[in-house]
This record gives structure tokens, C-alpha cells and sequence, in this order.
């Protein structure tokens, strides 16, 4: 498919872990293969729930040749290719290009606070230096840098390698200003699996999601049916896994969704530090709920 045309449930894919730290490649061979059974629209390798702060820059290149490869063409490999540094995040996007991924996923610069200029001249540098889509993410709550959405559209106008944003800023508002001065073709999708069936109704282009690693049928449904406005279906697949989607993040994302994972026997409950283990009441809490859904 043309990733241009890219809608749906797109799932923000974790990393697993060895026992010895290393990573486990054949266990993420199985959660790609799972995901593509279920019917999940598109894979994001390397995103912030794949720990990517902690793998190095070998292994970020290792995880999506392996995607890529595996994947064969199934469904779209988007990367994370990130950086708090311009010229690094150059370097990282076009080894993805290399290794043959569809599209870049490229977070605002983190910790160093750019102002406006400095924010549209990262994101157009990086665009022009690529010749894959990149989607925008903005995530200010991990990194201190927000986008405002009238900053988005200009990036998107001036720059057609950008094709949309990945927003997480929690406001439905920042939603409904983004699809009111969108250019044509521009996707936005949501970063809060919480917000994105409103969103959808109000014309986005589906999730890149946290909650798509334990659910990924049901939330491709949830995505199916608000991307075409049943209310009622997506309303009662929403009503069944919201308090799911909220609990991902009760602590530090990914630390909940992979100890979810490992619970399902999907993943070993291995982490890098400095992310460790759930805290027992947290863990609690999440596995009486998972329960309750029937995942476990």
C-alpha cells in the first residue's frame, strides 16, 4: 500500500529482552507475525514504548532491517529515528531509509528546548534529507518541546516529505485545530489511545497506539469502526478497554504494557535499566483488570 494512504491501528511495537539483556529477535519475530494475523495496520520499530533511550544506535538499525525483513511488505515499517541533535537525527533517518523502511517517526527535539525556528528548521532539514514520508511527533510531556498545531501545518505546507503528525498532547482541541487547517493529504493520528476514537469521529486517521501491543485485534476494530463513524460498535469496544488503555500508563510506558505482555506469555518481563519491574500494587491493579477484559 502507498504509506501515504496509511489509516487504522498502528502499534507502537515493544522491544523484548533476553535474560542477559541482549535482545530477543525471535520473540519479536513472533509479536510482528501476531500483529499481522491480527490485523494490524502498520508497525512503528524503535518508537519510545520500544525502549528506544536505551538501545544503541547498532541495535536501533539491527531491530528494523529485522522488521523490515520479516514484514516483507505485509504491512508498512515505520521508524523511530529521533534525536535531541539535527545531524544525528539526518544519520538515523536515512539508515532507516537504507534498511528499507517505509516512513520515519521524528520526535521533537527533547531536553535542549527549541524555539519555533529551531523546531521547523530540525523538522525540514530532516524531511529534505530523506526521500521516505516522515511523520511528526509531538509528545511534550516526555520532552519538555511542544508543536503548536499552526507550526505542524506550516511544516506540512512548505515540506512534501512530511506527511503527518503522531500528536500526544492530550487535547481533543489541538485534534480539532489540526484537522481544520490540515493540507490535503496530511494525516493525523492520535499518540493517546484514550483520545483516538474522538478523534476519529472528528475526522483523524487513526492511533499510533500503546494498548494495540495486548489488544491488537480489538483496538484495529475500535480504529475500523470510529474510522467509519459506527458509533455504537466503537463505542462498546472503548467502554470495555478504557480503564486498559489508562493503566498503561500508571507507570512509566512501556513498563506497564510489557509487563502486560509477559503475563500473556507474549514477552519476558526483562527491562533495561533505568526502566524496572511494576510495583506490586501497580502490577495489581493491571493484572485484575486484564483479567477482567479475559486476556488473562
Amino acid at each position: 500500500m502507498n504509506i501515504r494512504n496509511l489509516r487504522g491501528s498502528i502499534v507502537a511495537i515493544a522491544t523484548p529482552f533476553k535474560e542477559n539483556g541482549e535482545i530477543d529477535f525471535e520473540t519479536f519475530d513472533g509479536l510482528l507475525e501476531w500483529h499481522i494475523a491480527q490485523g494490524t495496520n502498520a508497525i512503528v520499530v524503535c518508537g519510545t514504548t520500544g525502549e528506544t533511550p536505551t538501545l544503541t544506535e547498532e541495535e536501533d538499525e539491527i531491530l528494523i532491517k529485522r522488521a523490515v525483513d520479516v514484514i516483507n511488505k505485509r504491512i508498512p515499517v515505520i521508524a523511530g529515528s529521533g534525536s535531541n541533535a539535527t545531524h544525528d537525527c539526518v544519520k538515523y533517518s536515512q539508515t532507516a531509509e537504507k534498511n528499507g523502511a517505509d516512513a520515519v517517526l521524528v520526535i521533537t527535539p527533547y531536553y535542549n528546548k527549541p524555539a519555533r525556528k529551531g523546531l521547523y528548521r530540525h523538522f525540514s532539514t530532516v524531511s529534505q534529507s530523506i526521500n521516505i514520508p516522515v511523520i511528526l511527533y509531538n509528545v511534550p510531556s516526555r520532552t519538555g518541546c511542544n508543536i503548536p498545531y499552526d507550526l505542524a501545518i506550516q511544516l506540512a505546507n512548505d515540506n512534501p516529505g512530511i506527511m503527518g503528525i503522531k500528536e500526544a498532547g492530550g487535547s481533543i482541541d489541538v485534534f480539532a485545530n489540526l484537522l481544520l487547517n490540515r493540507p490535503e493529504g496530511f494525516k493525523v493520528y492520535s499518540g493517546d489511545d484514550f483520545l483516538s476514537m474522538m478523534a476519529n469521529f472528528m475526522g483523524a486517521d487513526g492511533c499510533i497506539s500503546v494498548v494495540a501491543n495486548i489488544i491488537p485485534r480489538e483496538f484495529r476494530n475500535l480504529m475500523e469502526y470510529s474510522l467509519n463513524g459506527d458509533v455504537e460498535k466503537a463505542r462498546l469496544i472503548f467502554s470495555k478497554y478504557k480503564r486498559l488503555m489508562d493503566l498503561m500508563f500508571i507507570e512509566s510506558s512501556p513498563i506497564p504494557v510489557k509487563a502486560a505482555l509477559a503475563a500473556m506469555g507474549k514477552i519476558g518481563e526483562i527491562y533495561r535499566l533505568p526502566l524496572c519491574e511494576m510495583e506490586t500494587n501497580s502490577k495489581e491493579l493491571l493484572l485484575r483488570e486484564m483479567k477482567k477484559t479475559g486476556l488473562l
